[in-house]
């Protein structure tokens, strides 16, 4: 919050005439404004269109209506700061938003302002020069920390230091409603604030995500051991893991950005992204990108929400799965969102880890992809041997399946051109067709499943060499070269 209020400040010392403020919690931006009047030296006047416009002396007379109220602060001439709750809905009207342009050339010498304030704010074309739009973030530690400790004070409670911690950084991504419910509704329960309450936490944050249309949250799955191969990009991302920390800043460090996953349909991207998540032990959440970009999604808006609630829940991994089908389909705002997305990816400051998948990027555009956006791109092909007895092994372990009952080098050299998904489901097959006949799983009928399957790499043999070609220069391979350690092991065996 104090980063809002400094950057509020400084606009309206540099005398800019308009601004606009994007929140849903309306009695904390009303908090806000009257610190910051109250830091400024200014007076305060605010508007709503049920209650007109109020100041130091009471309601203006007949005010209103937006125009009525635009048109009396033409006659206030002390220094101001001027905010309007809700006033996007009459940008319909041409004459409110004339009003508003001929504002914007009279506030400002007047060491006056005018704060827009409300959930949304579609800027009309006449004042995206005039308008600049901030975010009220969501509360964040300090915030709720009061809050929390404000509440155990009148009920006379009292819970252990790092328990106290839990509740409140399991807070994290809540309005202050939402948690001022979620403390209510604990309360309630009777356990005043016990280990057992803690997984309120995550019921109530899970319900808070899932009111956006764009972001859903997932639970931690332990699914980090699950994935086979990609050995180049597990190193990478060990390397990376204590890249939050205040020792990494001290060592001059800066956080991990995010990664680019392009590769092989059903070769584990979308697996890898819930991996870091498990790996890092950091929330996560997926953003539907064709929500966002596509005509009727949010636009700008929508991803301006999304990333606020994403940097409140910091450190966070936020995963964009298939992000080609998000920005290669932009409808009408799409445009806007995609750019702010990009600004963003640069010069974010919060610890939110992008994991971007996709099938297909040569269409992406070229500054999504550049250096700066992500700390590295990799390449996830089609599983090597190596890879492939891997993955054989994990998903036998996931059934119940001793992996040495079987002869899996013969099985994994029979699946040359599987996908990891392809390799699951060949497992699957296998074991229904020997529950069909009433017996235990055997090798011959992990073989047969592969002798019966034809590998989506085979149908799209041109579409997957292309996407090689074009990947070799461009990208790190997530799988280490086995070349040269089979080259020894064979060297091993001979001598």
């Amino acid at each position: 919050m104090k980063a809002l209020l400094d950057r509020l400040s400084v606009l309206l010392r540099a005398r800019y005439p308009l601004a606009g403020l994007l929140t849903h919690e309306e009695p904390r931006a009303a908090r806000f404004v009257e610190k910051l009047a109250t830091q400024e030296g200014l007076a305060l006047y605010q508007w709503s269109s049920t209650d007109g416009l109020r100041g130091p002396q009471g309601r203006v007379k007949e005010s209103r209506e937006p125009l009525r109220a635009l048109e009396a602060i033409e006659h206030l001439s002390e220094p101001t700061l001027f905010v309007f709750y809700d006033l996007h809905p009459f940008f319909s009207d041409p004459r409110v938003v004339r009003r508003l342009r001929d504002a914007a050339r009279t506030v400002g010498p007047r060491r006056q302002a005018v704060l827009l304030v409300g959930p949304t704010l579609p800027v009309p074309p006449e004042l995206e020069k005039e308008l600049v739009v901030l975010d009220l973030p969501l509360p964040d530690r300090d915030e709720l920390s009061r809050l929390l400790a404000v509440l155990l004070r009148a009920q006379n409670l009292s819970i252990p230091p790092d328990r106290f911690e839990r509740f409140v950084k399991g807070s994290l991504g809540l309005s202050e409603d939402e948690a001022k419910r979620l403390f209510a509704r604990i309360l309630i329960g009777g356990r005043g604030f016990s280990e057992d309450d803690v997984g309120e936490l995550v019921e109530e944050k899970r319900l808070a995500i899932r009111r956006s249309p764009y972001l859903e949250f997932w639970e931690s799955t332990g699914i980090g051991a699950a994935v086979g191969g990609m050995d180049n990009l597990k190193r990478w991302l060990v390397q990376r893991r204590a890249g939050f920390t205040e020792r990494a800043r001290a060592f001059g460090l800066p956080e991990p950005k995010g990664v680019f996953l392009l590769g092989v349909q059903g070769c584990g991207k979308s697996l890898m992204a819930k991996a870091i998540a498990d790996l890092w032990q950091l929330p996560l959440l997926r953003l539907e990108t064709g929500a966002v970009f596509r005509s009727g999604g949010g636009g700008e808006m929508g991803l301006r929400e999304t990333i606020r609630v994403a940097e409140s829940l910091a450190p966070v991994v936020l995963w964009i799965d298939e992000i080609e089908k998000g920005f290669l389909d932009r409808g009408p705002g799409g445009g806007e969102a995609f750019g702010y997305f990009l600004t963003w990816m640069q010069e974010k400051k919060k610890p939110v880890f992008v994991v971007a998948t996709a099938n297909e990027a040569r269409a992406l555009p070229p500054e999504l992809l550049r250096k700066g956006r992500f700390d590295e791109i990799f390449f996830v092909d089609l599983p090597n041997v190596h890879e492939r007895l891997s993955v054989l092994e994990i998903q036998l372990r996931r059934r119940g399946r001793r992996p040495d009952d079987f002869d899996l080098p013969t099985l994994a050299e029979e699946t040359e051109r599987f996908s990891g998904a392809e390799l699951e489901q060949l497992v699957v097959s296998a074991l229904f067709a020997a529950w069909a006949q009433e017996r235990e799983l055997e090798a011959g009928d992990l073989l047969d499943a592969a002798r019966e399957t034809v590998p989506l790499a085979v149908t799209m043999d041109d579409k997957l060499k292309d996407l090689r070609e074009w990947a070799r220069p461009r990208c790190r391979s997530a799988s280490a070269d086995r070349r040269r350690v089979d080259f020894f092991e064979d060297w091993d065996q001979a001598s």
